[in-house]
């Protein structure tokens, strides 16, 4: 069916009338506003249960939690200082700051805040939605039109946008359903992929022997060179620079992300197959250390703030283990600095890892752990995929159901 199609079956026959919103705010329709000036230190000298909404780049546009209200009632909010949103805020007791601007729909027997929530943010999603040069950017240009179906017949008009905003949010619930539905299942996998993590890597003294990493029975840590996001080139000799280690990539790598020339590869510090690299600097004490084990062909360099672990264990086994309580136990005792917290190689060197008697029990448990690992990165991967479609879904109805004959005199971009 095509759009025009659909609309005129939604429409039967109702005209459809496009007024500026300073005409809906002319006759009584609408309000506009803009919030007020709340600072951090507003927030903590008057402490409270109530958000505030501004253009933070969290989810809701959350800025904090103040011990005042400006508002109880439904409206819209929106700004553009986080990359351009509008937010829905269903009544309860909030406040918005100086850098976003407010509607409020004053005779909701005329017309749907839903409605309009949905319309205005197909509007800024198709880049047409304008501000006032002269005010404060968070002001709508008040010349901008709004679709409003048989505006003479107040009933129908509401019957009209209702039924358009029952299947718009019936795609907004459904993608809300799926999501907590996946997040949920990706977080019993995770605890799952613990416990049994925990579980392989106890030992009794009959099992396995206990060893220092550093113990040169296994092997040792090397500090990594002076490699800086500065050296990096478009190809070359593969390179692992701390900051990546723990946002790029996981348990084990084949492939790097990024190249240093053959020349200054020449004058780095390199670790080889099977190598550990682990991140010695970290922000937070739950990335210090984390590890990735290198399973590429080819020799690599490594920045400083980083190490290696050159030795003769199974390198996904030592991976794992620097993911287990055991050794995040061990790591937090060698932890030093108070911005930036760090492990030194030396202190590395200390950690006791359990070394399975069995030769061959190092192997079944890795490869129990690589289908957790598996599956929860599928499941990790896939999460902002399906809601992405999802997304596209809601877009894709949103236009068809929004997309109203345009008269000549209408706002354009």
């Amino acid at each position: 069916m095509s759009e025009l199609g659909f609309l005129d079956k939604l429409l039967d026959g109702a005209e459809v009338e496009w007024l500026p919103l300073g005409d809906l705010e002319d006759s009584g329709l609408v309000k506009l506003g803009r919030g007020n000036v709340i600072s951090k230190n507003d927030l903590a000298n008057v402490p409270g249960d109530f958000p505030v909404y501004s253009s933070s780049a969290s989810s809701q546009g959350e800025f904090g939690r103040y011990g005042k209200f400006m508002f109880d009632d439904e409206r819209l909010t929106w700004s553009i200082d986080g990359g351009g949103r509008f937010f829905y805020r269903k009544p309860h007791r909030y406040s918005v700051t100086n850098v976003c601007g407010w509607m409020r729909v004053l005779q909701p027997e005329k017309l749907s805040t839903r409605y309009l929530y949905h319309y205005l943010s197909a509007a800024w999603a198709t880049k047409v939605f304008d501000y006032t040069k002269k005010a404060h950017p968070s002001v709508i240009r008040k010349e901008y039109s709004i679709p409003i179906p048989c505006p003479e017949e107040p009933e129908k008009s509401l019957a009209i946008q209702g039924e358009i905003v029952r299947i718009l949010d019936s795609f907004t619930e459904l993608t809300a359903e799926l999501t907590a539905e996946l997040t949920a299942e990706l977080a019993a996998r995770k605890r799952q992929y613990n416990y049994y993590r925990e579980s392989l890597f106890t030992f009794t003294p009959d099992e396995a022997n206990f060893f220092a990493l550093g113990d040169e029975r296994l092997g040792e840590f090397i500090r990594g060179g002076g490699l800086q996001k500065k050296d990096f080139t478009g190809h070359g000799v593969g390179c692992i620079h701390y900051g990546q280690i723990y946002t790029h990539y996981g348990t084990y790598a084949h492939s790097t992300k990024s190249f240093v020339s053959q020349e200054f590869a020449k004058k780095s510090r390199k670790a080889k197959k099977g190598d550990l690299v682990i991140a010695t600097t970290s922000e937070n004490d739950d990335d210090v250390c984390k590890a990735v084990a290198w399973l590429g062909d080819e020799d690599i360099a490594v920045s400083s703030d980083a190490c290696f672990y050159s030795h003769n264990l199974n390198p996904k086994y030592v991976a794992y283990f620097f993911q287990t309580e055991q050794f995040q136990k061990q790591k937090r005792a060698f932890i030093t600095g108070t911005k930036v917290r760090r492990v030194n190689a030396d202190s590395l060197a200390k950690i006791i890892i359990p070394v399975p008697r069995n030769e061959d029990e190092q192997e079944r448990i890795v490869a129990i752990l690589d289908k957790f690992d598996t599956l929860t990165t599928s499941l990790s991967e896939g999460l902002p995929r399906e809601i992405a479609l999802r997304q596209q879904q809601y877009e894709f109805y949103r236009d068809l159901l929004l997309s109203f004959p345009q008269p000549a005199e209408a706002v354009e971009a």
